[in-house]
């Protein structure tokens, strides 16, 4: 197992990291063959998509993360389906997110995605405006601000991999340090989850390793 090698070669206990299976273009009859292996956390990047599936399978009692970009317009689906939202980068989803969620559901847990690479094309807050934004978030009344989110551009250097993933682990460190209480770190993917893993990843969000290639 790829999360318990690199968690050994980092000093760190392996059920320190969630695997976080991304279904997204897969099936509904995929995920249920990968949850019933054991998985039971499941990331989609599509709401339309992500929302029939998280329908089709009510009845496993799956995790169902939403780690894509959002607009404004879908955030009531998104809201009242699914547990978590990783890719927050602007106040007014996480508002959205808040007022839309439904009074019997327990507080959405969500994680603030970070452009951690500098890519104009890249969504994410930039780090010099996430305080700002962290503590608005903080303070929605139906979320649970958990974490950061990133997703650096996509390199075969290690070392620039860490670097990106010390990063945020960095901004992370510097919020709970300002008073907050962060505890995710959503970073590492099927390419660079041991880089991740090594600066400090609570949770890899892995398709191909699990799904296979898309077509």
């Amino acid at each position: 197992m790829r999360i318990a090698r690199a968690a050994e070669a980092a000093g760190r206990d392996a059920a320190e990291v969630r695997l976080l299976a991304v279904s997204k273009t897969w099936p509904a009859d995929s995920v249920r063959e990968a949850a019933a292996a054991g998985q039971c956390a499941f990331g989609e990047n599509y709401v339309q998509e992500g929302a029939e599936k998280v329908d089709a399978l009510a009845g496993l009692g799956l995790e169902w993360h939403f780690i894509g970009p959002l607009q404004s317009n879908k955030t009531r689906l998104v809201a009242n389906r699914f547990a978590w939202v990783h890719s927050i980068d602007r106040l007014k989803i996480a508002e959205r997110l808040s007022a839309q969620r439904d009074a019997h559901l327990p507080p959405l847990e969500v994680c603030i995605q970070v452009n951690v690479s500098g890519e104009a094309s890249k969504s994410g807050v930039a780090p010099g405006e996430l305080p700002e934004l962290a503590r608005a978030v903080a303070g929605q009344p139906r979320l649970r601000l958990r974490g950061l989110m990133a997703i650096p551009e996509p390199t075969s250097d290690v070392a620039l991999q860490r670097a990106r993933f010390a990063t945020l682990r960095q901004l992370r460190d510097q919020l709970n340090a300002d008073g907050l209480a962060l505890d995710t770190l959503s970073m590492g993917m099927s390419d660079d989850l041991e880089a991740a893993i090594a600066e400090g990843s609570t949770m890899v969000r892995v398709g191909t390793a699990i799904f296979g290639s898309r077509s």
